[in-house]
């Protein structure tokens, strides 16, 4: 039986990548972006010319109802989730000293990449608990963090925060989880060359 993977963020660049991969290798894919549907659907042909059994969902995961929204709408149209990566970040809208940062910027961020990711994964993982088991485990949750985590940038501090938070964001659900059969992973990338570093590109 296929199983149902959500990508959040997956309208371009790692989410993006995969998503294409996690359907190559045989999942149907829930792609998850900010945007309208149709702003999207060149990425969204890309994955149908492949054959990809795939659904997009308009959400952003610093909402809780767009968050129930994703899980609904998974579950009404595959039945059930079996992977989740948390992919969906953002980084400052303006890169400025840590003694300039302002409450609404380490808003912005730690909202979405931390707290958005928090309870995102929250409602993934009591999803995954009221389904049966499929082989060994019930679902994979992976987060993709960054190298931020554990290096310091003073001119983008909440952003580090936030991937820091993260690593022990998977930690905590880890030890929670395994029990109950849900394996709960996080990939720390280094730069990549994507829409959010392009301002820095040079």
């Amino acid at each position: 039986m296929k199983k149902t993977a959500i990508i959040t963020g997956a309208s371009r660049g790692i989410g993006f990548s995969i998503a294409r991969q996690l359907g190559l290798d045989g999942n149907r894919v829930v792609v998850v972006a900010t945007g309208a549907q149709e702003k999207n659907q060149k990425a969204l042909d890309a994955l149908t010319d492949l054959g990809i059994e795939c659904l997009y969902v308009q959400a952003n995961i610093g909402e809780h109802e767009d968050r129930l929204k994703i899980v609904e709408k998974t579950v009404e149209k595959f039945g059930r989730i079996d992977i989740l990566v948390n992919n969906a970040g953002v980084a400052p809208l303006v890169r400025s000293d840590l003694l300039e940062m302002t409450e609404e910027s380490f808003d912005y961020v730690v909202g979405t990449n931390l707290r958005g990711t928090m309870f995102m994964t929250q409602l993934a993982a009591n999803q995954m608990l009221c389904q049966p088991w499929e082989g060994e485990k019930r679902g994979t949750i992976i987060n993709v963090g960054s190298a931020s985590s554990t290096v310091s940038s003073p001119n983008r501090a909440e952003y580090c925060m936030s991937k820091a938070g993260l690593s022990t964001l998977t930690t905590v659900y880890a030890d929670r989880l395994a029990g109950e059969g849900i394996l709960v992973h996080e990939v720390r990338p280094g730069v990549i060359d994507t829409d959010m570093t392009k301002v820095v590109h040079d």
